[in-house]
């Protein structure tokens, strides 16, 4: 076998372990483009993308000689300094799961066999004249072309992300959460949604107590200033908690919803939160209240041209996400019987520098934004700082919060009204259209959730005086674009 066939095999190999990095640990498990304090991270890996581009489709079918060698040499010295440097960045502002660094440790070792091959035979390339040799290799050339192409788009995707992330919140207020301090409990802490509520209890000088499954990362994520735990068995029923703010669940948008994928998604909210309760139960003081999030799934999905506008008094479907929510939010109700009032908060999709908005605008960045489906289901949608309000809105409220609210916005435009909002948003044009079949062909009945919708009204926080910050799409998309 020569030596640059193997080199090729070694870098198809490259893109198969950056892609399998990229996919699950960037987006699914450790979600990048939403941590505000992964700016540095995704700006070094947007970098090390447009290289790795470069090098793969230029690897593809030609050996690099001459200068071109030298030029070869001088962008995988740059791509070693990048890497070194992610690896001081990583351990500043995370902890990587084992999967990650384990990944990380194979991808490090093979691109130095990589490039102990292109040292071997850097005396016969920068001997040569300057140009590229012609070497094709039939379909792993054309793998590798691929891998530029993918690794290409990965690294705008990051650059993005990077470029959005620095305008983060601070355009309004900071949330307060007011009152004497207390002490409060937070599951699914290190999501989206917790990752911005948590520093506000902390900033409002509440002690802070989070349920997670890896509770070393979550202390870490939060600077060591709140209290980690593993399961709610490691707290003694004499532990004292003022409120419960229960946030945890599994991403419903991902996988398809296989049985299997239905059991997760109902343990890890009816279950984690059957476990909450039970807590309570057993304890010497019982909380205050709790504050249980669900969702507008609840409600199910709405005919596309209904005028209606569902309430908290609207019921729920005979479909999975629908019972779902219900399962969730009976697990919850039974805090009730212990005397803890129990605020069922229904979030409609949350809009933030994190969570599903990055992904909806990605398209418009690229110029490749439009309607999907028929564009005439109805979103609903809410800005992540009027969540926060809103839920410290209920904080104060007490004992009186127990029941349904909707965290939605006043505003819920057609799918196709978001689409042109998002495009002049972003100064793109809006006019590719999303067909609905390829939608439903690759997640089943999970695509209701993209194609379909309900308008769902705030009611019961206008009723209560709760005024927004962000009411309509424009003002929230102006904020965080």
């Amino acid at each position: 076998m020569n030596t640059h066939l193997l080199a090729m095999q070694l870098m198809a190999a490259q893109g198969c372990l950056g892609a399998f990095d990229t996919i699950y640990h960037h987006e699914l498990t450790e979600a990048l483009p939403q941590r505000a304090n992964a700016r540095r991270e995704l700006a070094i890996h947007a970098v090390r993308a447009s290289i790795y581009g470069v090098l793969f489709a230029g690897l593809s079918a030609w050996v690099w000689q001459g200068a071109w060698a030298w030029a070869l040499l001088a962008l995988f010295g740059i791509e070693i300094i990048l890497t070194l440097w992610d690896f001081v960045v990583e351990d500043q502002t995370r902890l990587l799961p084992a999967t990650e660094r384990v990944t990380h440790t194979v991808l490090a070792i093979n691109g130095g066999a990589f490039i102990c091959l292109l040292v071997l035979g850097a005396p016969e390339a920068l001997a040569a004249p300057t140009g590229f040799q012609y070497a094709p290799q039939g379909w792993l050339s054309v793998f590798l072309a691929l891998c530029g192409a993918g690794v290409f788009v990965s690294g705008m995707r990051d650059a993005f992300a990077a470029r959005a992330l620095p305008v983060a919140a601070a355009t309004v207020d900071p949330v307060r959460f007011d009152g004497a301090p207390q002490t409060v409990l937070v599951t699914g802490a290190t999501g989206f949604i917790g990752g911005s509520l948590v520093p506000a209890l902390l900033a409002s000088g509440h002690r802070v107590i989070v349920l997670s499954r890896e509770p070393r990362k979550a202390s870490w994520e939060f600077g060591g200033a709140v209290r980690a735990v593993a399961r709610m068995s490691d707290l003694p029923p004499t532990e004292n908690i003022d409120v419960i703010i229960n946030l945890a669940g599994a991403r419903i948008l991902g996988w398809r919803w296989s049985e299997h994928r239905k059991a997760v998604l109902r343990g890890s909210r009816a279950g984690l939160t059957k476990d909450v309760v039970d807590w309570i139960a057993a304890a010497a003081r019982k909380p205050r209240m709790m504050i249980n999030a669900s969702a507008i799934g609840y409600y199910g999905i709405q005919p596309q041209d209904s005028t209606q506008v569902l309430n908290e008094a609207s019921p729920p479907q005979a479909i999975f996400m629908s019972q779902l929510c219900q399962e969730w939010e009976a697990a919850a109700s039974r805090a009730r019987e212990y005397g803890v009032p129990v605020a069922l908060t229904r979030f409609g999709v949350v809009f933030g520098h994190g969570g599903a908005l990055p992904g909806m605008l990605l398209p418009f960045r690229f110029g490749l934004g439009g309607r999907m489906g028929t564009g005439r289901q109805r979103n609903s949608w809410i800005h992540i700082h009027d969540l926060l309000s809103a839920m410290a809105h209920v904080w104060g409220s007490g004992a009186q919060a127990d029941g349904a609210w909707n965290f939605t916005a006043p505003e819920h435009p057609t799918q196709l009204e978001f689409a042109q909002a998002a495009a002049t948003a972003l100064h793109r044009p809006c006019l590719m259209p999303t067909p609905a079949w390829p939608v439903r062909l690759l997640l089943g009945e999970q695509s209701a959730l993209l194609l379909e919708g309900a308008a769902i009204a705030p009611t019961r926080l206008l009723a209560s005086g709760f005024t927004f910050r962000f009411p309509t799409i424009a003002k929230a998309l102006s904020d965080l674009v």
